[in-house]
C-alpha cells in the first residue's frame, strides 16, 4: 500500500504481489482492478475491506 509495487494476486499463476511480501515484508495488499474494493494482509491472513483506502497509481519502474 506505501511502496506503489504493483503485482498479480495468488488467482494469477505468478503471484508477484506474495512473491513481493516474502521479499520484503509489506503486508497489505489491495486490488486495483475496476469494481473490486478488497485487500488482503498477508501476515494475519484476513481479508480487508479496502473501500475507504486511499487509491495510489503504480511507481514507474526504469528498465
Amino acid at each position: 500500500m506505501t511502496c506503489g509495487h504493483v503485482g498479480c494476486c495468488d488467482d494469477s499463476p505468478n503471484r508477484h504481489a506474495t512473491k513481493h511480501f516474502r521479499k520484503v515484508r509489506h503486508p497489505i495488499i489491495k486490488s486495483f482492478e475496476p469494481g473490486e474494493d478488497w485487500g488482503w494482509c498477508f501476515v494475519d491472513e484476513l481479508d480487508l475491506d479496502a473501500t475507504a483506502w486511499p487509491v495510489r497509481g503504480p511507481v514507474a519502474h526504469s528498465v
